[in-house]
């Protein structure tokens, strides 16, 4: 049986009288990929947010290999060993794409330093296809570009667990099936990824367990066959009317 990466327990999270993450709790183990999917507004970003210390939680735990996470400032849990990219892309502008990666490479849960770090990200650069642009200002790529280099980025911090939030969205169909592809080879590396996805399609292809978030709260878990037949989750998706 796979040891257990990371466990979420009691998670909450409020803003004023808002109650934006209700009671969250799943675990993931080694090599996993696991989908967070709901509604928009379900709250799977912020959970993401706490996870990656954007946001610290309310209420309840967050464990990475044993030791808490939840509440830690940003830079020390990458350092610890969680990498994340973003909704929005966000790159550093001003920097060259390799230099992006770099980045990583040198403030992430392994340090490298110059050289080393230089080769580790032009390696990095190659296995997501940008092996051509890496002297490149970032504010010359397309969309999946910039997202390509992101996940570099991530990836070059040789985190324990992936975070991609909605790293799909915005594709067109050519680049989505790219997309796909990319992180199943992520998933077949046997990387643990945690994937909040709103495209079905990879969902049902890439994760092994999905939990599934309406309100705040989650609603349902298990395999992504099990948790799209669901009625509740048909109901969060479509609404009581339609399910």
């Amino acid at each position: 049986m796979a040891r257990t990466v990371l466990e979420v327990r009691g998670l909450t999270k409020r803003f004023g009288g808002l109650v934006a993450v209700r009671d969250m709790s799943f675990d993931v183990a080694e090599h996993e990929m696991l989908g967070i999917i709901g509604p928009n507004g379900s709250g799977k970003s912020t959970v993401i947010n706490m996870i990656s210390g954007a946001l610290a939680p309310t209420a309840g735990s967050i464990r990475l290999n044993g030791a808490e996470i939840g509440g830690r400032a940003a830079h020390r849990i990458a350092r610890m060993g969680v990498a994340r990219t973003f909704q929005l892309v966000r790159l550093l502008p001003e920097l060259s794409v390799i230099d992006n990666v770099v980045a990583g490479a040198a403030f992430g849960h392994r340090r490298r330093w110059k050289s080393e770090a230089e080769v580790y990200a032009r390696g990095l650069l190659e296995r997501v296809g940008l092996g051509k642009v890496m002297a490149q200002p970032v504010s010359t790529l397309t969309y999946i570009d910039s997202k390509r280099v992101e996940l570099a980025r991530a990836l070059a911090c040789e985190p324990e667990v992936l975070l991609l939030d909605e790293w799909l969205a915005g594709l067109n169909q050519t680049e989505l099936s790219t997309g796909i592809e990319l992180i199943r080879s992520l998933r077949d590396e046997g990387r643990t990824v945690i994937l909040v996805e709103h495209v079905m399609d990879a969902i049902r292809s890439l994760c092994d367990r999905c939990v599934v978030m309406s309100s705040g709260a989650k609603i349902a878990e298990g395999t992504p066959g099990e948790v799209l037949s669901d009625a509740e989750v048909i109901r969060a998706y479509l609404g009581a009317e339609d399910a």
